[in-house]
């Protein structure tokens, strides 16, 4: 588990003073990045000392601006950063904090795939701890899947993690309590959190706010942490990221295979994980466009996403859309076998009927026709290169099922095993 923790710093160089060199020493087996967001102070020194330190454990980087300080968007850029410096676990860590000897070990411990460590408002002696609020720990596919923390609403200081925290848990994953043995912060006023914004003090919403539940945990739909940064290997632009990925063929055109290929190239994709799933997502963005359900996973194909395309498309601005397409011929006779018994899960639809309620939806109909069949799916793929013709850059309409077409699209580098062939026999 490589563990990278994240650390946002303007005009801050005298905390991280203090707390970076303590940090290196207790928790010696994990790596630290530090995004300098145009501080004026002498941070650079402070940094010197340690860029080698321990085989490049420290890593740097620079966004070059002259602007206040933006408290999500520097967040946001650190932890993309840290995506790309190969992190299995981001840990956001305030330049003001101390971690403790071993808290690696501890995050090592307790973390689990569907969980996230953070650190609450913990008591001290007798008071509130204050400063220690902001260390969150995630995995890569937890950020991305809430679209990091939320750079509307939280430009200056604010309980950016706590609602951060709650789209977490509204996608599902398990809130950990970090061990207040781990949690200690310099103490220092409001004057130091709000030097960069005074005008925003008064009336920011502290630490103890209580946020009202969110409606999606959805933030930034893929335009956050963006700009260019100066790193180890010089010059890097961090661009927009798809808010999700939809594949939108009809079922039998690769469907099956689509889905494998997006799970090798490493995002959480579901593809008609069960009827009560399916009934649950058709619901949920039929009556009001987004779908928490869905939400839970970062692509998704097969129905009933083909059919409700515009409606993702307006609920999550900024994705992308893959229309698979097949042979017309081959299409219609595998789908001619899929709706007989010689589907061995026919039965099911009679049984558990959401199936033949999505069927009617497509095709008016529940049993095969050739002829209906047939316009249907030249219309549902001609309506699709309608809708996208002028965001070429949102869809991708793959004929031919192979890798180089759907990296490129995607952004992700070509991996070395084959394009996944699934259920070809039968349609895919």
């Amino acid at each position: 588990m490589k563990i990278v923790f994240v650390t946002t710093c303007k005009n801050r160089a005298a905390h991280l003073a203090r707390t970076l060199p303590k940090n290196l020493e207790d928790n010696p087996r994990s790596t630290f990045l530090v995004l300098d967001y145009g501080s004026q102070d002498d941070l650079t020194s402070v940094l010197m000392p340690y860029r080698d330190f321990k085989y490049g454990r420290l890593v740097v980087y620079h966004y070059p601006t002259d602007g206040p300080f933006r408290m999500a968007h520097a967040k946001n850029m650190a932890h993309r950063l840290g995506i790309l410096e190969g992190a299995d676990v981001l840990v956001n860590l305030d330049a003001d904090n101390y971690l403790g000897a071993g808290f690696e070990d501890f995050v090592a411990e307790r973390f689990e795939s569907d969980t996230f460590l953070w650190s609450g408002l913990v008591q001290g002696l007798g008071r509130k701890m204050r400063g220690v609020s902001g260390r969150i720990a995630v995995t890569p596919q937890a950020f991305l899947k809430a679209g990091g923390y939320d750079e509307k609403k939280y430009d200056t200081w604010g309980p950016d993690d706590k609602d951060f925290n709650a789209r977490l848990c509204h996608l599902g994953y398990r809130p950990v309590q970090i061990d207040r043995n781990y949690l200690a912060a310099i103490p220092h006023g409001d004057g130091v959190r709000f030097k960069e914004y005074p005008e925003a003090r008064e009336n920011a919403l502290g630490e103890e706010a209580e946020l009202p539940p969110p409606e999606t945990a959805v933030a930034n739909f893929g335009k956050f942490g963006m700009g260019e940064v100066l790193g180890p290997g010089g010059a890097l632009q961090l661009g927009p990221i798809p808010t999700r990925i939809f594949g939108i063929g009809l079922h039998k055109t690769a469907t099956s295979s689509l889905h494998a290929a997006l799970q090798i190239l490493g995002y959480e994709s579901a593809h008609w994980e069960s009827g009560a799933w399916a009934k649950s997502v058709w619901d949920e963005v039929r009556a009001g466009g987004i779908a928490p359900t869905l939400e839970k996973f970062y692509a998704a194909s097969d129905l009933p996403i083909s059919i409700l395309y515009k409606e993702l498309d307006r609920a999550y601005p900024g994705s992308k859309f893959i229309l698979t397409i097949r042979n017309e011929a081959e299409w219609l006779r595998s789908v001619r076998d899929h709706f007989s018994y010689k589907n061995p899960f026919r039965w099911e639809w009679d049984v558990y009927p959401f199936s033949n309620v999505i069927h009617q939806a497509i095709y008016g109909r529940k049993t095969f026709d050739y002829h209906t069949f047939r316009a249907r799916y030249r219309w549902h793929n001609a309506e699709v290169i309608e809708h996208f013709k002028n965001r070429p850059d949102d869809l991708l309409v793959m004929r031919t099922p192979a890798w180089t077409d759907l990296c490129r699209f995607l952004g992700n580098p070509v991996p070395s095993v084959d394009y996944p062939r699934k259920f070809v026999t039968n349609g895919g």
